[in-house]
């Protein structure tokens, strides 16, 4: 089960519209991921801009580099992505109880 900080700080890096599309973009390429050129040429991001918005992905832990010679392949890391589902719907339904203060 994903921590309280983890998952604040993996929701609190796709709280951004930029990083939202670029999180998007990579679950959407799937396991084979997008090169750097790949991903800027989608997004009409510029490159600095690019790796600003990857580099809060990658450190929020929802984006995994791998370099493959002079490029570097970008893949959402769906382990994350469900540990994080699973954290927000976890107690889905089990109902709540409301106190009342001052209630004897």
């Amino acid at each position: 089960m994903m921590q309280t900080d983890v998952a604040a700080r993996a929701l609190a890096a796709l709280g951004h519209e930029a990083r939202l599309a670029l999180f998007r973009l990579l679950v959407k390429a799937g396991e084979d991921g997008l090169r750097v050129g790949d991903l800027a040429g989608h997004l009409g991001m510029p490159a600095s801009t690019l790796a600003h918005h990857l580099k809060a992905l990658v450190d929020a832990g929802l984006v995994i580099q791998e370099r493959r010679g002079r490029e570097v392949i970008n893949r959402a890391d769906y382990d994350a992505m469900r540990r994080m589902i699973g954290f927000l719907t976890a107690e889905c339904c089990t109902g709540v109880t409301l106190t009342r203060a001052g209630a004897a």
